[in-house]
C-alpha cells in the first residue's frame, strides 16, 4: 500500500523496544459529507480501529465501522487508498517506541443501520456517529489538536479536500 504521510514526533530513540499496531480507517462519503465519530469535546475521528488476530483488513473495516457508527459496509465497494505511518514514544508505556500503520479505504454502506457497540473509552469521551462536511471537520480539529490521531485524521481529510486522494485512482 502506498505511503500517504509519515507523522514522526521524534521523541524516541532507536534502541527502544517497539510496539507496532496495524489499524484500518473507513472513508465513507455521502452527499458531500463524511461519516465520522464526534467526541463530547468536538473532536472528529475517522471510523476504524485495530486489526485483531488473523483478521483481514476488510473484515476489520466492516467490524469497526459497524461498532463505531452502526453502518454496514458493502464489502465489494472497499477500495484501497493508502497508509499514514505514526512514530512516537508510546503514551501508555514510557521508553517504548510506538509505530502505528493506519490503512485508509474508501467504502460504501447500506441504507440500514444497527446499534453501535462503542468501547468504554469511546463512551466516556462522548463519541457518537455523525455525518459532517470535510471543511467543518478540519476547522474543528485544528482548533483542539492535542493528539497525534487528530493530526492524522485532519491531514487525511485535507488530502480529500485538496484532491491528492480520490476515489477510483
Amino acid at each position: 500500500m502506498k505511503r500517504l504521510l509519515t507523522l514522526d514526533l521524534n521523541d524516541y530513540t532507536d534502541d527502544m523496544p517497539v510496539f507496532e499496531k496495524h489499524t484500518v480507517r473507513a472513508i465513507i462519503l455521502r452527499d458531500g459529507r463524511m461519516s465520522m465519530q464526534l467526541s463530547g469535546k468536538g473532536e472528529y475521528k475517522i471510523p476504524g480501529g485495530g486489526v485483531e488476530g488473523g483478521e483481514s483488513h476488510a473484515v476489520t473495516l466492516e467490524r469497526e465501522v459497524r461498532e463505531e457508527t452502526g453502518l454496514l459496509v458493502i464489502p465489494e465497494t472497499i477500495e484501497e487508498i493508502g497508509e499514514i505511518l505514526e512514530l512516537r514514544e508510546d503514551v501508555f508505556h514510557k521508553g517504548v517506541k510506538y509505530v502505528c500503520h493506519s490503512y485508509f479505504y474508501f467504502c460504501d454502506v447500506r441504507e440500514e443501520t444497527v446499534p453501535t457497540q462503542m468501547t468504554d473509552s469511546e463512551i466516556a469521551k462522548g463519541f457518537h456517529p455523525v455525518w459532517e462536511y470535510p471543511e467543518v471537520i478540519c476547522r474543528a480539529n485544528d482548533a483542539i489538536q492535542t493528539q497525534l490521531w487528530q493530526k492524522r485524521d485532519t491531514e487525511f481529510v485535507r488530502m480529500l479536500l485538496n484532491g491528492s486522494v480520490k476515489r477510483g485512482e
